[in-house]
């Protein structure tokens, strides 16, 4: 079975709302500032972006705020250089860490990149559909693609699913495409952004530090 490019997904999706000249809004289900640099870059010409901090991986709680800051920041700073469409506000979730250490049960030693992972894709995602499904949103979808280290696949099988409950359209999207993640490398060099080396869980810093010796 031929794996789905999921940028090309996105193509005829924004060609779609070009032709038709509509600019919906969007929740986007934001895990930092570098990762949503490119992200809204790129999309803010085709939707009403609402930026949402969901992350109850990340830990402990003063990481959670600072990345959290730095994402408000981010968005402050590229509206006023004139580097977005539209303004792109951010609706912040709850930091709920139980959640996702009652997820992790039994997943701890897993390696990074794994179940423990899309069990963490799945708690992320699903909140922000039932946010975006509260919020009357037109779409959905998430930055975590853009990373090397995430399974665009996964989430995107996620977020059909996703779609399938609420109704909603989820964004298909691979964002590390097109020279997508070395765009947030470089946007994150210009804003001069807190940029992290592990995901924000307990879990994946372990690892980190374990690969430093």
């Amino acid at each position: 079975m031929n794996k789905i490019n999921y940028q090309k997904e996105l193509d005829k999706t924004l060609e779609q709302l070009t032709a038709e000249g509509r600019k919906p809004s969007l929740l986007l289900h934001a895990c930092c500032a570098p990762c949503s640099s490119y992200v809204i870059e790129y999309l803010s010409a085709y939707f009403e972006i609402t930026l949402y901090f969901y992350n109850p991986n990340i830990a402990p709680r003063e990481e959670y705020e600072k990345r959290e800051e730095e994402l408000r920041r981010l968005c402050r700073e590229m509206e006023e250089k004139g580097m977005l469409s539209s303004p792109v506000r951010l609706l912040s979730g709850a930091y709920e860490p139980e959640r996702f250490i009652g997820l992790a049960r039994g997943r701890e030693a897993l390696p990074e990149g794994g179940e423990r992972c899309f069990a963490c894709y799945a708690l992320r995602l699903g909140e922000t559909a039932r946010a975006a499904k509260e919020g009357g949103f037109d779409y959905m979808t998430t930055t975590l693609s853009i990373s090397p280290y995430k399974n665009a696949e996964k989430l995107n099988e996620l977020g059909r699913e996703l779609e399938r409950q609420t109704g909603i359209p989820y964004l298909y999207s691979d964002f590390k495409k097109r020279n997508g993640y070395h765009r947030s490398i470089a946007l994150s060099e210009e804003f001069q952004l807190y940029r992290q080396d592990y995901c924000g869980c307990i879990y994946s810093r372990a690892e980190r530090e374990q690969r430093k010796g």
